[in-house]
């Protein structure tokens, strides 16, 4: 594929990003932080763009493209996952279940703890059920309830979570990314584990003392309301089942009707409580409306990022990074920036790693990589770049259960920025030394 025609196919995604960063940086200097530029804007016109640049078939056939992929069955799942999490987290917040195990947090944590003892909790979690989106969506509203109980920046607290999340994407052997990186390696789950955490392991470290640091200044409300623990119900049967192995989408229903029942069963006793059936819908139907920016954001992602791909653009990237390779260490940083610029491509840390997967073997083999280390590469350069695209399914997902933009807490998002760092200092500084 020429320069010409791979640059123009990656074109859209360039104006996206650029987009972005340029509008947000005027934005916040003229209007503040709270009225930066909304995604849907700078989607609309990426994907506007990519449907005029895809010459040479007619518009109805370009329009049809863009919707396959704004439709994708593995989108549709996530799509389904966002009215879920969006319903789950209303009729909690509606019923009391949020305020109930914030104010159990608050007695059980230390204020100077909470930053650290969420990242821990969210690896934990993560490593537990190896899905970092169900790890957002049972901890980010307690994060965002806690961020409104103590005064704390919200982007931070939410921030927290999404880097513990990747946390156990990275190295849970249940997660899917570890279970693809080592199909495609070929290399055992535990030789690879090992591996991953001595790569990713002072970073989580490093990580934990900034947050602990930050934390410091973190004050209780000075009034902390008595515990309903019949209310905290609904969030331990989520954490229970989901660390268990349920699905995301049935934890989610469940929690959800956790909610209803508690909820209603409340203003039976007690009509102060407001919550009766009617009210109960009313949450549910609200949660999913306040879902609806970023469900259209994850479907025009979705179809623009198809253009691409059918335009040639991911293939583009594989073909002029692999012509460099001329050495070990070369092989390992062109399997690090082939999973990460297709990870940008297709906003699926998953899918990134199956595209590449084959051809990073192939590299590795040709150059005496080792297959634990490129393993280790493709799933840590995956998680660093999933982790802060601000249209990423984990990230749009936070945004919405903490309603907050995602470029608020991209800034504060320093374990997967850690891992990237990191994962890029065991390429050029040859470690772990046995595997080099």
């Amino acid at each position: 594929m020429s320069n010409k025609k791979g640059l123009l196919a990656l074109s859209p995604l360039i104006i996206l990003i650029g987009f972005i960063i340029i509008f947000t940086m005027y934005s916040t200097e003229h209007y503040g932080e709270e009225n930066n530029l909304s995604l849907i804007v700078a989607f609309m016109i990426s994907s506007i763009y990519a449907v005029i640049i895809s010459g040479g078939i007619p518009l109805y056939k370009r329009i049809d493209m863009y919707s396959k992929g704004a439709g994708a069955s593995n989108l549709m799942l996530m799509l389904w996952i966002y009215v879920l999490a969006g319903a789950f987290a209303a009729s909690a917040k509606g019923m009391g279940a949020i305020d109930a195990t914030v104010n159990l947090t608050l007695c059980i944590l230390p204020a100077n703890l909470i930053l650290p003892g969420l990242f821990l909790a969210a690896c934990f979690i993560s490593l537990s059920i190896g899905t970092s989106v169900g790890t957002i969506v049972a901890l980010v509203p307690i994060a965002a309830g806690l961020a409104n109980s103590t005064g704390s920046n919200l982007g931070l607290m939410t921030a927290v979570i999404v880097g513990g999340a990747y946390f156990g994407d990275n190295l849970s052997f249940i997660s899917d990314t570890t279970v693809v990186a080592t199909q495609t390696q070929g290399c055992k789950m535990n030789d690879k584990f090992k591996a991953n955490f001595q790569i990713v392991a002072p970073a989580a470290i490093i990580v934990l003392v900034i947050y602990t640091i930050l934390g410091s200044d973190i004050k209780l409300p000075a009034n902390i309301p008595d515990i309903e623990y019949i209310k905290v119900l609904p969030y331990l049967a989520v954490l229970v089942t989901a660390i268990l192995g349920m699905n995301v989408m049935a934890v989610l229903t469940l929690g959800t009707i956790l909610c209803g029942i508690i909820g209603i069963t409340y203003n039976f006793f007690d009509a102060s409580q407001a919550y009766n059936t009617f009210g109960w819908f009313i949450s549910m139907s609200n949660g999913v409306i306040g879902m609806g920016e970023l469900i259209i954001i994850a479907m025009m992602a979705g179809g623009m990022l198809e253009i691409i791909r059918t335009n040639g653009g991911i293939n583009y990237i594989i073909e002029n990074i692999t012509k460099h390779v001329n050495s070990k260490r070369g092989a390992e940083l062109s399997i690090a920036t082939l999973v990460s610029l297709v990870n940008v491509c297709t906003a699926n840390n998953t899918i990134a790693i199956l595209t590449v997967g084959n051809i990073s073997k192939k590299i590795g083999d040709q150059y005496g990589v080792d297959n634990r280390k490129a393993a280790s590469i493709l799933d840590t350069f995956s998680c660093f770049i999933q982790g802060i695209i601000p249209y990423s399914v984990q990230m749009l997902i936070a945004a919405g259960l903490a309603n907050v933009s995602p470029l608020h807490i991209l800034p504060y998002l320093y374990y997967p920025f850690a891992i990237g760092f990191f994962g890029l200092g065991a390429i050029l500084l040859r470690y772990p030394k046995k595997l080099s």
